[in-house]
C-alpha cells in the first residue's frame, strides 16, 4: 500500500523538515536526519517498503550546483 501526501502537506513538511535540519546545525544535521528516518520507518512498520524508500531516495539525490555551495559560503 502507497500513500501520497497531497502537494499543499508535501511542501509544508519539506519546509519544516529544513527549519529542523537548519535547528540541528551544521554538526548535528546527519544524526538528526538518521533519527528522524528511524522514527519514520517505526511509522511505516514495513522493513521493505523502508529499504525501498532508501533506495529510491540515493537513485534521485541530486548532486549540489556550484552555485549553491557558492550560496551556501556566501550565506546568500
Amino acid at each position: 500500500m502507497t500513500t501520497s501526501l497531497p502537494s499543499g502537506a508535501r511542501d509544508r513538511l519539506y519546509a519544516e523538515c529544513a527549519r529542523a535540519i537548519t535547528e540541528a546545525g551544521a554538526e548535528r544535521e546527519s544524526l538528526f536526519l538518521a533519527r528522524l528516518a528511524l522514527l519514520l520507518f517505526e511509522q511505516v512498520g514495513d522493513e521493505a517498503r523502508c529499504r525501498a524508500a532508501l533506495a529510491d531516495a540515493l537513485c534521485a539525490l541530486p548532486v549540489p550546483s556550484l552555485s549553491a555551495i557558492e550560496s551556501l559560503q556566501t550565506g546568500d
